[in-house]
């Protein structure tokens, strides 16, 4: 159905009712189906009224546990959410996803705040985004359909602006290359945070819930949501939430039946970049197409067991 691996059994059960369309939750109030049994207990808070969630310094009450964390840290103070591409910081995990697209050029720098409370009247049909004048929307479109989308050349990841293509372009233009893996980079500073952060293994962000650390503070931010149940980034078409816009695009492609990622030696394409990558290790580089085929003969030489004894019993025991 779709290219999408799960760890355990029970994960690729929920996953396939997206698939099946199956929504064995129903609400007893308003016959609402869902296909989890979590996303039902949220909604029933709206017919509840019930708020379990309460801010200890306010009293205000939240219905989820995301919405208290969000909450706490207007008194805190605290930013956790840092780019990785500046120095800016956020209290709001959506915040730091809207100012990311600065650096991909989808939308424009003074459009973004951190208490951002412009009208954005403009909706992408798609995936629920909105924005503040037809032109960015405009733009964000291309990312769901074929048309006018900037595609690189080398694996077909697709862009919706020249700029965002511009800056993934440097991974293989830049003229600062990294020894060990061959990306470019478009300065030595770029390049000696890969090198420090990738392949000496340092992980400076660490979690002050649990002893995991990261190479980046967006891997932090996104982690932070497996304490917080935080899953902002919701389907229009189907009950299923994420706690990461990427996990959301990919999703989007169980839907449209888009398959942008292109092999850009033999044509196959895939909906998700992983996909193309195991594709790429295993067929298309020298190590990958020798345990290719020797994993075939193995297959053959397997199969063939039983005739094989019967041909060399008849050929030296007749």
């Amino acid at each position: 159905m779709c290219d999408k691996q799960f760890t355990k059994k029970k994960y690729l059960k929920v996953h396939r009712r997206i698939h099946t369309g199956e929504k064995p939750f129903e609400c007893s109030v308003c016959s609402k189906q869902f296909t989890r049994a979590g996303h039902l207990v949220d909604h029933s808070r709206i017919h509840s009224g019930e708020k379990p969630f309460e801010c200890s310094v306010c009293s205000k009450q939240f219905t989820r546990a995301g919405h208290l964390v969000d909450h706490s840290r207007i008194h805190s103070g605290e930013k956790p959410y840092k780019c990785h591409m500046c120095d800016k910081a956020f209290s709001r995990s959506r915040n730091l996803d809207r100012h990311m697209r600065v650096h991909t050029g989808e939308i424009q720098t003074e459009d973004i705040t951190e208490h951002d409370d412009k009208p954005r009247p403009y909706l992408c049909t798609v995936c629920d985004k909105r924005f503040t004048s037809k032109k960015y929307l405009n733009v964000h479109r291309r990312i769901h359909t074929e048309d006018n989308v900037y595609s690189c050349s080398e694996y077909g990841k697709r862009c919706s602006s020249q700029n965002a293509l511009r800056i993934h372009k440097y991974i293989h233009t830049g003229k600062y290359k990294c020894t060990e893996c061959d990306k470019g980079f478009r300065s030595s500073t770029d390049l000696a945070r890969h090198n420090s952060r990738i392949h000496s293994g340092e992980k400076p962000y660490k979690c002050h819930m649990c002893d995991k650390a990261f190479s980046w503070s967006g891997y932090l931010n996104s982690h932070m949501r497996v304490h917080t149940g935080e899953k902002p980034y919701k389907c229009h078409m189907c009950d299923e939430a994420f706690s990461v816009s990427g996990h959301l695009n990919s999703h989007m492609r169980v839907h449209t039946g888009e398959k942008p990622y292109k092999c850009h030696i033999c044509d196959e394409v895939f909906s998700v970049s992983g996909s193309l990558n195991r594709h790429m290790r295993r067929l298309h580089t020298a190590t990958g197409m020798i345990q290719f085929y020797v994993a075939i003969i193995i297959l053959v030489v397997v199969s063939c067991a039983p005739i094989l004894h019967c041909f060399f019993t008849v050929l030296f025991y007749t």
